[in-house]
């Protein structure tokens, strides 16, 4: 009974949350993923300086840390005079730190096709573009996509930082709420079983599409 009367009283915050972690999920998501392209293709320039300035760029919101990243967006930025509503910094931090981590997938599931791929459109006489759309980055997709899926369970699990940066989360509403109502092991289960659900269904998606992109091959 004791269990009965939190779920009444938590789960419309929760599903209230719910909501704006699948806003920042699906948002970030899709930012972060061109973000990697954007990224894995100027680590593999061929200019030099490109190289380089991704690099460093790619390397340090990689070597830094999500929460830190999210704080000096929500509370040093605005020294500088650039003021972001939470949302936004929610948004470009989770990019940023994913979309980093992403463009090494993209760079190295390029570099892990046989270079005998290339030569071969070298023969047919096809221009770097037509190599890389036509012959390159069908088959490394198909190699991205398992990483990109196991990236957006670690994403998922990510926005539960936005929550110290007052963004409204499933995270935010259920501490909230445990301030309140107390009973922390049933409050706490509920959050980690709607982790859960949010997260298997990303890994459905995924598992979706590895099967559509490999629907053909021996």
């Amino acid at each position: 009974m004791i269990f009965i009367g939190v779920f009444s009283q938590v789960m419309p915050l929760l599903l209230e949350g719910a909501v704006v972690t699948v806003q920042l999920l699906v948002i970030a998501g899709i930012l972060s993923f061109v973000m990697s392209f954007i990224g894995g293709f100027a680590r593999l320039s061929r200019f030099a300086p490109v190289r380089w300035l991704s690099g460093g760029i790619i390397e340090f919101f990689r070597g830094t840390s999500l929460l830190v990243q999210l704080f000096w967006l929500y509370y040093a930025l605005p020294l500088l005079g650039i003021s972001l509503p939470s949302g936004l910094v929610g948004i470009v931090g989770l990019t940023l730190n994913y979309g980093s981590y992403g463009s090494e997938i993209v760079r190295s599931s390029i570099l892990a096709i046989p270079k005998g791929q290339t030569e071969a459109g070298i023969a047919l006489n096809m221009t770097r573009a037509q190599r890389m759309r036509s012959i390159i980055l069908p088959q490394a997709f198909r190699i991205m996509l398992p990483s990109f899926g196991n990236q957006m369970i670690e994403l998922l699990k990510g926005t539960a930082l936005v929550s110290l940066v007052t963004i409204s989360d499933m995270t935010l509403n259920v501490m909230q709420m445990r301030n309140t109502v107390g009973h922390d092991t049933q409050i706490l289960s509920l959050l980690l079983v709607a982790y859960f659900i949010i997260g298997y269904a990303v890994t459905l998606v995924f598992r979706w599409l590895e099967r559509r992109f490999s629907a053909g091959r021996v």
